[in-house]
Order: structure tokens, then C-alpha cells, then sequence
């Protein structure tokens, strides 16, 4: 599973990323969590908003930082 978090590196696409890798720790899982930072890519997911979030490519969550439980039951 990869996990891709898409944002340019401001503070909320940061706790995102920590989020997702706090839930990935906390459900022993071997997912894969990623930092997208390219504009270009970002928009090619059709996002307009950062923070996102995408689970093996597939937007999940957009404009928001979800808490780390909200990521684990997307992972589950």
C-alpha cells in the first residue's frame, strides 16, 4: 500500500504526513507514506487544494488534516 500525501511542504501537508505515519506505526502496517510536492503531479490527481491525501493513488481526502485515527479506518 502506498500512501501519498500531496502538498507543497507547508505546516499542514507536514501534520498530515506525520498523521499518516503515526497511523501507519500504530497499525503495524508496511504501507509506504510518500511526500508529493510537484505541482504538476499534485493537479494531475485533480487536486486543486492542498493538504491531500491518496491511498494507492485514489484521493482520499482534500483541503483538511485528518487525525490519525480518521487515516487508520481509511487504511482498515
Amino acid at each position: 500500500m502506498k500512501i501519498q500525501i500531496l502538498g507543497t511542504g507547508c505546516p499542514k501537508c507536514n501534520q498530515l504526513y506525520a498523521n499518516a505515519c503515526d497511523a501507519v506505526k500504530e497499525l503495524n502496517s508496511d504501507a509506504e507514506v510518500v511526500k508529493v510536492q510537484d505541482i504538476n503531479e499534485i493537479t494531475g490527481f485533480g487536486v486543486m487544494v492542498t493538504p491531500a491525501l491518496a491511498i494507492d493513488g485514489d484521493v482520499k481526502k482534500v483541503g483538511k488534516v485528518p487525525s490519525v485515527d480518521e487515516i487508520k479506518s481509511m487504511l482498515a
